[in-house]
């Protein structure tokens, strides 16, 4: 087991920790609640994108090959996700929240589809799991498990990826369709039809 584990595990969970919360804010059914989930959620990809950032400086700042080097090596392929992370999901959280604290007049004021439809839009959820995934193959070299499965596991860890990280994209898109759907104002009833109209 490699050293530089230690500081890989701790931003590893964080990601891990907010893409679970991600996961389950569309299922706030109130305002109040969607509000502090949004807050937690926030304050995590703040501290992942930190930690994220602090170490490759911590690397930088220091001669020779060290911990903080590897470390900082293995977030590698979690750069990308975790830059889409910085431009696109902390905005829209912070546009959750503010939406939500506007109507969390009380702890039992309803979440409406709208804004639980923007909760389960799928640059918040999608961006900070693919992160998570992302940290993976660092986590597994680095406790030396990779020893194990040698050389030739690359090609399907690669497919099995993609795939996962292309499910985790439709699941998201489905939801994120189906509260869209809810939130769409319903045709009157005393409202003619389009074939009615035609012949009026």
């Amino acid at each position: 087991m490699q050293n530089h584990l230690v500081l890989l595990l701790p931003v590893a969970v964080v990601w891990w920790a907010a893409g679970y919360l991600a996961e389950g804010l569309p299922r706030m059914t109130h305002a109040r609640e969607l509000r502090r989930h949004a807050g937690w959620l926030l304050g995590l990809t703040l501290v992942g994108l930190g930690l994220t950032v602090a170490l490759p400086i911590a690397g930088l700042t220091t001669a020779g090959a060290t911990l903080a080097d590897r470390a900082a090596a293995g977030l590698a392929l979690a750069a990308l996700p975790a830059l889409v992370v910085a431009l696109c999901t902390v905005r829209r959280v912070r546009r959750l929240r503010a939406g939500a604290g506007a109507l969390a007049a009380t702890a039992r004021t309803p979440a409406p589809h709208g804004l639980r439809a923007a909760a389960a839009h799928p640059l918040i959820g999608l961006p900070l799991q693919v992160t998570g995934l992302a940290l993976l193959p660092a986590l597994i070299t680095a406790s030396g498990a990779a020893e194990f499965f040698g050389p030739g596991i690359t090609g399907p860890a690669v497919t099995i990826g993609v795939l996962g990280v292309g499910a985790i994209g439709v699941r998201h898109a489905l939801r994120h369709n189906r509260l869209a759907e809810r939130a769409m104002p319903q045709p009157s009833a005393t409202s003619p039809s389009p074939a009615r109209a035609l012949h009026v």
